[in-house]
C-alpha cells in the first residue's frame, strides 16, 4: 500500500499542475471510485465543474484539493483522495487515450501551464475520490503539508499529523506512548497517534533505531522516543528523494514513473539475508495481517530491552 512518500510524491507532482486550474469537465467512469463520496457519480461531476483549485495538500496517505469557495455561505470544501492499495494519480494530455483501470477523469485549464487531465486509476478499486467539506484545525496550524490554510476535510480531520508535518509535536508523540502498553510498532501505524508511516518505514526506522518492534511503547524514554522520531523522519526523506518504494507498477509518480527506495531497504523484505550492521540472518515474523523485519541481534527482545530502552 503507498505509504507517505508514494503520496507525498503524487502530491507534489500534481501541485504546479492544479494549483489555480479551473475545472472544465469530470467524468465518472466507475461509481466504485467514489465510495466516500456522499453522492452519485452526476452530483460529483456537477459540483465539481467550474471550481477552481487552490492547491495540493496532504496528511498523511490524505490527498485533497482545496476548492474555491462558492457562493451563498456554502461551506468550504475539497477533493479528496486516498490511494487505497493501487491507486494512482496520473497528468495527462488533454484527449489522452483512457489509462487502463482508469476510473475518474478531471480536465483542467490552468492560467499558464494550459490544459492538462488529472486521471484516478485503481486497479484494486480500494482507493477514492470524494468532495468533502473543510473544517478547522484543532490545533489552528495549517491542515497539512501543502497548504497555508487551517482546515482540514471532515473525513481527515481525525487521522494525526505525520512526522514531517511542521506542526506535529514531538512532545505530544511522547506523551501519547506513555500511556500505551501496545507494542511501538502498533503505535508507529496508529494513523490517530501518528500519520503515513506504514509497515514498509516502521521496519526500516526500528531497525535503524535498533528497537525491536514488540517493545511496549511506555516502556520508552525520552530519548529513546526522540531516537525513533528521528529514525522515522531520516527514513521518509531518504526516500521521498529516491521517489518512494516500488515493489510492482502500482506505485507510480504522477507521470507514471516508479520510485527506487527498494533498492535501499536494510530489514523490510530482506528475510534471512545478513543484517547491514551485524551480519546475522534478518527474520520475518507475523504481525497483524502483515510481517515485521528485524535482527533479533541488533533490536533485542522486549524482555531484555527494558533497562536499555530508558537509558
Amino acid at each position: 500500500m503507498p505509504e507517505l512518500p508514494e503520496v507525498e510524491v503524487v502530491r507534489a507532482g500534481l501541485a504546479p499542475a492544479v494549483t489555480g486550474a479551473t475545472v472544465l469537465a469530470v467524468t465518472v467512469f466507475d461509481e466504485r471510485a467514489l465510495t466516500r463520496h456522499r453522492g452519485d457519480g452526476a452530483q460529483f461531476e456537477a459540483a465539481l465543474t467550474g471550481r477552481v483549485i487552490r492547491a495540493a495538500a496532504r496528511r498523511g496517505k490524505f490527498l485533497w484539493l482545496p476548492l474555491e469557495p462558492r457562493a451563498g455561505g456554502i461551506p468550504a470544501d475539497a477533493v479528496v483522495g486516498h490511494l487505497g492499495m493501487s491507486g494512482q494519480m496520473l497528468l495527462r494530455t488533454p484527449g489522452a487515450a483512457p489509462e487502463r483501470h482508469e476510473r475518474v477523469r478531471l480536465d483542467l485549464a490552468h492560467p499558464v501551464h494550459g490544459e492538462v487531465s488529472v486521471v484516478f486509476a485503481d486497479q484494486r478499486t480500494f482507493g477514492s475520490l470524494a468532495i468533502d467539506d473543510l473544517v478547522a484545525t484543532g490545533d489552528g496550524a495549517p491542515g497539512g503539508y501543502g497548504t497555508a490554510e487551517a482546515s482540514v476535510p471532515a473525513q481527515v480531520a481525525h487521522i494525526a499529523r505525520d512526522p514531517l508535518d511542521p506542526a506535529f509535536s514531538d512532545a505530544a508523540f511522547r506523551t501519547a506512548l506513555a500511556r500505551k502498553d501496545s507494542a511501538l510498532k502498533r503505535v508507529l501505524l496508529d494513523q490517530m497517534v501518528i500519520s503515513g508511516v506504514g509497515n514498509i518505514y516502521a521496519d526500516e526506522s526500528l531497525w535503524a533505531a535498533r528497537i525491536h518492534p514488540e517493545t511496549p511503547a511506555r516502556t520508552l524514554s525520552a530519548r529513546a522516543v526522540n531516537r525513533v522520531l528521528a529514525e522515522v523522519r531520516h527514513v521518509l526523506e531518504k526516500a521521498l528523494a529516491e521517489g518512494g518504494t516500488s515493489f510492482d507498477a502500482q506505485y507510480v509518480n504522477v507521470n507514471g514513473q516508479a520510485g527506487y527506495f527498494a533498492h535501499s531497504l536494510n530489514a523490510y523484505g530482506r528475510t534471512g539475508e545478513p543484517c547491514p550492521r551485524c551480519g546475522r540472518p534478518l527474520v520475518r515474523v507475523s504481525f497483524t495481517n502483515r510481517s515485521s523485519h528485524f535482527c533479533p541481534h541488533c533490536q533485542r527482545a522486549p524482555h531484555a530491552v527494558g533497562s536499555t530502552a530508558r537509558a
